[in-house]
């Protein structure tokens, strides 16, 4: 009993449950409201892909992306083992797959077995690193940690926050959200027809894992003299990798299903045997990756020749405060969420189409949602790849001696919606809300004779654009709803020489 219990595959179990719940923890702790600015980005540190995809665009390696080597090196030396002990992406679909198929052995023995199909993990990976090789990081629509973390950002836990009766003080919406939820269960479901569809057929971290793990020290061997061709060993294979024939090394997640299941113990982990089988090499058409480099290569420019907010500075792309240069936020940003997380005042969404097709899903501020808050940089302690660099309160505020402070934008005030201007109806909220010392607005007492032939004084707001930081709160308490009457653009942003009013010589 004792024994059965110390197996390989009860061990994985209690590992993979481990960092599942390690996952949700650390992406639910800044979620939820109480538990703000705790460090959240371990699961994007350890991921190679995202280390490797931010090299190629930068030519760094940012802060704690260095943690990558640990998985990188244990692929090398025990095989592809992140993808059924660690990643969440795949243990949520290892577990979406034992929900959907409770099928016959026979039937699960077909489902497990190694198809072509498989290969085109690899040419998404070939076409993700061309991209990132010429400047454009994409590698986040499609890597799991990025997009894991996301889903639960943008649509999990604001949906469990819904049917819990409200446990944030706000219920978090985001633009893009039910989209994303789309995807998510999509991909979730795909495991109905065939087990970790996902991380078998796309997922390009778990091709660039293949690659590392192409020999690795340590591996699943087969005993050619006591093996009965039964093919128990297919029936639970997470990887489809054909342990009762010549293992595929690449596809084999280490899962040790094969081991516990084979009944006349012919499989064992670790060094090969004189009666081992031979491993198969790696199935991928060589022909299909260069036309897949070529179609990268093709692709690049035609998205560099079209107008996004590298192109042409973009007024409704306000990036957070201690956002790089576009260009090199667009090279480093990779579309995790992590920022849109800890936001307080849920005011960071994920783009659509407003950066164009390179920008989709990167963070930007919709003021309409809600507005920077003037003492808070948590959105610049989680980034993993540096496209926001870490703030203190007092750089982004400006305090003496400090220099200038992070601004994002200036908000310009609509004089056909204001209260004051058009509807001769008092209103001061956008002054009072206003946090900055002095205050960026200030008023001019205006005497206005009304229709009834009386006169009244009115106190009608003017930006100064000096000491406007962008910080949207103006334009969310603006009682004018539908199109507030002051209103943030990206104009005037610390972060761009050339997005300004007027350019100094």
């Amino acid at each position: 009993m004792i024994k059965k219990l110390l197996s390989l595959k009860n061990i994985r179990l209690l590992y993979a449950a481990f960092f599942l719940v390690l996952f949700i923890v650390l992406v639910g702790i800044t979620s939820f409201r109480s538990m703000k600015g705790y460090q959240v980005a371990l699961f994007l540190e350890l991921d190679p892909l995202v280390a490797l995809s931010s090299f190629l665009t930068s030519w760094t390696v940012y802060k704690g992306l260095s943690l990558s080597l640990i998985i990188i090196v244990g692929t090398m030396i025990f095989g592809r083992f992140f993808c059924s002990w660690i990643c969440p992406m795949g243990i949520i679909n290892q577990i979406a797959g034992n929900i959907f198929n409770k099928l016959r052995a026979v039937d699960l023995i077909k489902m497990n077995a190694y198809r072509v199909l498989y290969r085109f993990k690899y040419y998404v990976l070939a076409l993700l690193l061309v991209l990132a090789a010429f400047g454009t990081i994409q590698t986040g629509l499609l890597d799991p940690i990025p997009f894991i973390t996301k889903a639960f950002a943008v649509s999990v836990y604001p949906a469990v926050n819904y049917w819990s009766g409200g446990f944030y003080l706000k219920q978090p919406v985001f633009q893009g959200g039910f989209l994303l939820a789309v995807i998510f269960i999509a991909v979730l479901f795909a495991n109905r027809f065939i087990n970790r569809f996902w991380c078998r057929s796309l997922c390009p971290l778990g091709a660039l894992l293949g690659l590392l793990s192409f020999k690795p020290l340590l591996q699943i061997w087969r005993d050619t003299t006591k093996c009965n061709d039964c093919m128990k060993c297919v029936q639970n294979c997470h990887g489809a990798c054909d342990p009762h024939a010549s293992l595929r090394t690449s596809e084999c997640m280490v899962c040790m299903n094969c081991i516990s299941d084979c009944p006349e113990n012919a499989m064992h982990y670790g060094l090969p045997k004189d009666t081992s089988s031979v491993h198969a090499p790696l199935d991928v058409n060589r022909r299909r990756l260069i036309e897949t480099a070529v179609f990268g290569t093709i692709m690049f420019p035609m998205m560099r020749s079209v107008i996004t907010s590298k192109t042409v500075s973009q007024h409704s792309v306000i990036r957070p405060p201690g956002s790089i240069a576009e260009g090199d936020f667009l090279r480093r940003c990779i579309k995790c969420g992590e920022c849109m997380k800890v936001c307080p005042t849920n005011v960071i969404q994920p783009a659509l189409l407003e950066a164009g097709f390179e920008g989709i899903w990167t963070p930007i501020l919709l003021n309409k949602i809600g507005y920077c808050e003037y003492n808070c940089v948590l959105c610049s302690r989680v980034c993993p790849t540096g496209a926001i660099v870490p703030l203190t309160v007092e750089k982004k505020i400006g305090k003496p001696p400090a220099q200038k402070p992070v601004k994002i934008g200036i908000a310009f005030y609509d004089r056909g919606r204001c209260l004051p201007w058009s509807m001769h109806t008092e209103c001061i909220v956008c002054e009072e809300v206003c946090p900055t010392s002095p205050k960026a607005i200030w008023f001019q007492d205006v005497e206005m004779q009304m229709r009834d032939g009386t006169t009244k004084v009115f106190k009608r707001p003017y930006m100064d654009p000096e000491l406007c930081i962008g910080c949207g709160i103006c334009e969310n308490k603006c009682p004018v709803r539908d199109k507030p009457a002051v209103r943030v653009t990206s104009i005037g942003e610390t972060r761009s020489l050339v997005n300004q009013m007027s350019l100094k010589s």
